[in-house]
């Protein structure tokens, strides 16, 4: 694995960070099926995903150089 990728966009951090917010949820009577903690981990990594590109397309739009 020699490929690098900001760590908002691995699924193991979101999806680590979702288990997280279950638990303590868990803790005041909410409860999640696995199927729903899956769906809820896509929704989140494609929301980044679109919001990192979007960031970037405005980054690019507002830049003051052009890319050579």
């Amino acid at each position: 694995m020699e490929e690098v990728k900001p760590w908002y966009l691995s699924r193991t951090v979101w999806a680590s960070l979702v288990v997280i917010v279950a638990a303590i949820a868990g803790l005041f009577g909410f409860n999640f099926e696995d199927a729903e903690m899956t769906e809820l981990v896509d929704g989140i990594v494609q929301a980044v995903v679109a919001v990192a590109a979007l960031v970037a397309l405005v980054g690019r739009l507002a830049a003051r150089a052009r890319i050579g």
